[in-house]
């Protein structure tokens, strides 16, 4: 065990054993983990890997991957089949911004960390904080790594028709976790032509809009059980 933070030595978060991740796999006996290093010390955890892999020649190399782990997320496209309409919601995203996105205000799907909960549990408290929906009847579309070159994150996908009379609450996110969500009702069709016209650019609401088109779900096509 390496003597830094997060290791053996408390993190901010007062968290140790951090580097213990990754030590014991062996669901692939083509990869063999040989160290792994905590190298930030922030609110999530980034680590250093280093691991031997057989390529397909045969051949053992050593190499190194950096990880950053932030915990597994969950992510809701909510519909309204007799209207066709979907609810998202719009945020500024520091990263989008510096990264030549024009505003930073991205428009997406509700989602959130998992904090512990199942996913089910996690995407309804999502979904009442930042759009003041209280979900019905859930539809597990599928999970996806989104960025497996360096994020571990797995993001659960659902989906679930709305009604004006579900939207119970205010939304806009939790203020005391700095969020400030503005609410979006859009008819498909928009949201559609908003991935189109590059208004759309985030990769999990792509997803979710797409898998809709295919479904017939907004026009009530293909009733979701």
């Amino acid at each position: 065990m390496t003597d830094s933070r997060g290791a053996s030595l408390p993190d901010s978060r007062g968290r140790t054993g951090l580097d213990r991740t990754g030590r014991e796999l062996d669901r692939n006996p083509d990869v063999v983990v040989r160290d792994v290093e905590v190298t930030s010390d922030g609110w999530h955890v980034l680590r250093r890997t280093t691991f031997d892999v057989r390529g397909s020649d045969g051949r053992w190399s050593t190499q190194q991957r950096e990880t950053y782990d932030r915990g597994n997320g969950a992510t809701i496209l909510l519909y309204d089949p007799e209207r066709r309409t979907v609810l998202l919601t719009r945020q500024f995203r520091f990263p989008a911004y510096v990264n030549d996105h024009p505003d930073g205000m991205l428009v997406e799907a509700a989602a959130g960390l998992l904090d512990e909960d199942d996913p089910e549990t996690a995407i309804r408290r999502e979904a009442g904080e930042e759009l003041g929906v209280e979900v019905g009847a859930l539809t597990h579309v599928f999970d996806a790594y989104m960025s497996p070159g360096s994020v571990t994150e797995r993001l659960h996908f659902f989906a679930a028709a709305y009604s004006p009379v579900d939207r119970t609450g205010v939304g806009g996110g939790v203020a005391d976790e700095g969020e400030d969500i503005e609410i979006l009702e859009l008819p498909f069709t928009e949201a559609l032509s908003m991935i189109a016209d590059g208004r759309i650019v985030d990769g999990k609401t792509i997803m979710l809009l797409q898998w809709a088109a295919l479904q017939g779900v907004v026009a009530g096509r293909s009733p979701l059980p």
